[in-house]
């Protein structure tokens, strides 16, 4: 069943605009409780989570109203993490938990992720089911919602990660996106006797992703080389992705997390099926370190949740997106940015090794990433020029590159992805493709 409103990662887009409103909200949540009602759980409880945007307090409202008037019972958890909201749904046996969020969107975006009650994102065929009871009619006007707390029992099992007091001596730069870590991630650290030098945790509402967090590591690389701090962490703006940077500023992103974390597994015989779950984005050098180290990997679709869906399809443990995406399902049934840096830092201080030698386990291929901002998804069969390049550098790359090409499912722009033997290759392979889309979509 298509989906007309979620993307690859829920609902998403400007504040204010067609599907990001606190009207087409209250009918959101309405059909989510009549679903609920259909799944069984009439009247069930449904936690709400939200980041720092300014907008997220109406539109939880809202929400809420909408859930409220179809029957539900909505809980209001406040300023939380999206993982916090998973765990809210299994520690609280929820029916539902909703977070809205952007994620790594800039302020002037807002949105709404749904997690069912095994705190796992839903299904395709769950959004799409959900849409189909939207009902025209509007919800009734928003009212206070009861509140629960979370967040103290979310960060309590976070600091259970690391032995106590294991952090004592440790430096570490954190960057909490302006978003809804600005709380947890530092209390966990601190707790665990880390020093901390801060960045991005003086949110406004307007300053979420500002220049901060997963998507601008630049001056958390900075900021770790004039600390001396042992390394950085960077979160996005709801806190389920982060990505690192070792003692020297340099920035390791999602791949290059898994691949610690599956190799330092693999050694010890503690990874489930011996096997890592990645996508189609990430980078072949993965492959080849958890193969050099015994292990397999798999590849899905584009998203955390599809990665979560092929983990419990083959039993996998450790999954996740070279955006910062990990899932570590003995923690928790979605990513979660801080436990991924918990992991690691644990790999850290059992070792004794420093990132930048941790790091060493993967050995990148040469890739490149671009996008272009287009006025309209077209299909492929509508795209001859950038179809024909994409066959001739299929042929051309064979067994020792690849390339990727999609529309991003939560911004309009066509994402491309090429990998190659060589830095020549890729770049030469980008510039055919980008030539190649600008011509079919008369982009200039």
């Amino acid at each position: 069943m298509e989906r007309l409103y979620f993307g690859t990662d829920g609902v998403r887009g400007p504040y204010g605009g067609p599907l990001v409103n606190e009207a087409f909200f209250a009918r959101l949540g309405a059909a989510a409780a009549r679903w609920l009602a259909i799944q069984g759980a009439p009247g069930g409880k449904v936690v709400i989570g939200r980041d720092t945007r300014a907008s997220g307090a109406g539109l939880v409202l809202a929400a809420g109203a909408g859930l409220a008037q179809a029957g539900a019972r909505p809980v209001s958890l406040g300023i939380v993490p999206t993982p916090a909201v998973s765990r809210a749904v299994l520690v609280g046996r929820a029916a539902l938990g909703i977070s809205v969020t952007a994620s790594h969107n800039p302020a002037a975006d807002n949105g709404i992720k749904f997690f069912g009650s095994t705190g796992a994102k839903l299904a395709d065929a769950e959004e799409a089911a959900i849409e189909a009871l939207i009902a025209a009619e509007p919800a009734a006007a928003a009212a206070a919602l009861p509140s629960e707390e979370i967040l103290e029992s979310y960060m309590a099992a976070a600091r259970g990660l690391l032995p106590a007091g294991a952090l004592a001596g440790w430096r570490v730069a954190l960057d909490t996106a302006n978003g809804a870590t600005c709380v947890s991630s530092p209390g966990v650290f601190r707790a665990l006797g880390a020093e901390l030098s801060c960045l991005g945790n003086e949110p406004d509402g307007r300053n979420i992703n500002a220049g901060v967090g997963s998507e601008h590591p630049e001056a958390l690389g900075a900021r770790v080389v004039a600390t001396g701090a042992r390394l950085g962490i960077a979160h996005d703006g709801d806190g389920d992705r982060c990505v690192l940077c070792d003692e020297t500023g340099a920035v390791l992103d999602g791949d290059e997390i898994l691949a610690i974390l599956g190799t330092d597994a693999l050694a010890k015989g503690a990874l489930a099926r011996r096997m890592v779950v990645v996508t189609q984005q990430s980078n072949l050098g993965l492959d080849a370190a958890i193969a050099a180290a015994g292990g397999t990997t798999v590849r899905t679709a584009i998203g955390d949740r599809y990665v979560a869906e092929r983990m419990r399809a083959e039993g996998a443990m450790l999954g996740g997106e070279s955006s910062g995406h990990v899932l570590s399902f003995e923690f928790s049934p979605t990513g979660d940015g801080l436990v991924a840096a918990l992991k690691v830092v644990a790999v850290m201080h059992a070792t004794g090794r420093p990132l930048s030698e941790l790091r060493r386990a993967m050995r990148r291929f040469p890739q490149r990433a671009s996008a272009l901002v287009v006025r309209e998804k077209k299909p492929f069969s509508a795209l001859p020029a950038l179809t024909r390049v994409m066959g001739d550098l299929e042929a051309e790359l064979g067994a020792r590159g690849r390339i990727l090409v999609r529309y991003s499912g939560t911004e309009p722009k066509l994402r491309f992805l090429v990998e190659g033997p060589s830095d020549a290759v890729v770049d030469q392979g980008m510039v055919r493709l980008t030539a190649a889309a600008r011509a079919d979509l008369d982009l200039g």
